[in-house]
């Protein structure tokens, strides 16, 4: 993922709602949002070159999402930060366990930041600039190729229209509608050159990967996605999927139940 906004104990409908965007080569393989045939209970994409997922979900009550943090120099043999979200949905450590846990190991990945959600805690991890974690705190929380809740433009954006949706009278969980969200998600809106970031790819480049949903021949955003989770555990996963210039592959709904524990679950 590159873009991400999520609710967490903000709604007075939903537990968590997340909302982003996976940007990558259109050239890299990918296997679209399913039901993982090796774990049945994960909900996710899989990225067939390296392995892993950027998102996905767990019957058992986790969700994950991961970024890259962009840093243009770095090189070397690293392990493939997919595979965090990956091992993390299919583990049966706790969030705050498998947060802490990671610590010691981080700087073995490539540069990352990572969220982990379970039915009782919410953790966000990086290695960058140091091997880090902290508790999610309730509230809007935005995230992209920098650190938690940096303000670059297409962060703010997003996670103004998630406020915007929240602040909305809802439908009945069957019938809501995200249509909202998905607009957000498929902003190109370019940021002014004074707001932009300066993360060492140039100008041009950071122009071009400013606005929130990115067309491109080669690169560009390949999925926009949203997670609702109710504070009943009734949940649903939306993937639509996009091609080079933005062409349009296809659309998977899945509807689950998160697995709350209802007695003893709390952020």
């Amino acid at each position: 993922m590159c873009l991400i906004a999520f609710a967490l104990d903000a709604s007075p409908h939903y537990r968590l709602i997340l909302a982003g965007n996976r940007d990558e080569f259109h050239a890299r393989p990918t296997a679209p949002l399913a039901r993982w045939h090796d774990a049945s209970d994960v909900l996710a994409g899989h990225d067939l070159e390296a392995g892993g997922t950027w998102m996905g979900v767990s019957d058992r009550g986790r969700a994950c999402v991961v970024t890259n943090v962009r840093e243009p120099l770095r090189s070397g043999d690293f392990a493939s930060r997919g595979l965090l979200a990956s091992d993390y949905l299919q583990a049966t450590r706790s969030a705050e366990e498998s947060a802490n846990t990671l610590l010691a190991t981080a700087d073995s990945y490539r540069p990352f930041n990572l969220l982990l959600f379970d039915q009782y805690a919410a953790r966000f991890v990086s290695n960058r600039p140091r091997p880090e974690t902290r508790v999610l705190t309730p509230g809007i929380h935005g995230l992209s190729n920098a650190t938690l809740d940096t303000p670059w433009p297409k962060t703010r954006r997003l996670k103004q229209a998630l406020q915007d949706w929240i602040s909305k009278p809802q439908a009945d969980f069957e019938h809501e509608d995200f249509a909202d969200l998905f607009a957000a998600l498929a902003d190109e809106t370019l940021a002014a050159d004074a707001e932009l970031p300066n993360t060492g790819v140039g100008i041009e480049i950071e122009r071009r990967l400013s606005p929130a949903f990115i067309r491109g021949a080669h690169y560009g955003t390949r999925a926009c996605s949203v997670i609702a989770i109710t504070y009943g555990g009734a949940a649903v996963f939306i993937e639509r999927r996009f091609g080079a210039e933005a062409a349009f592959e296809g659309e998977t709904i899945l509807r689950f139940d998160y697995g709350i524990d209802r007695r003893e679950s709390s952020w």
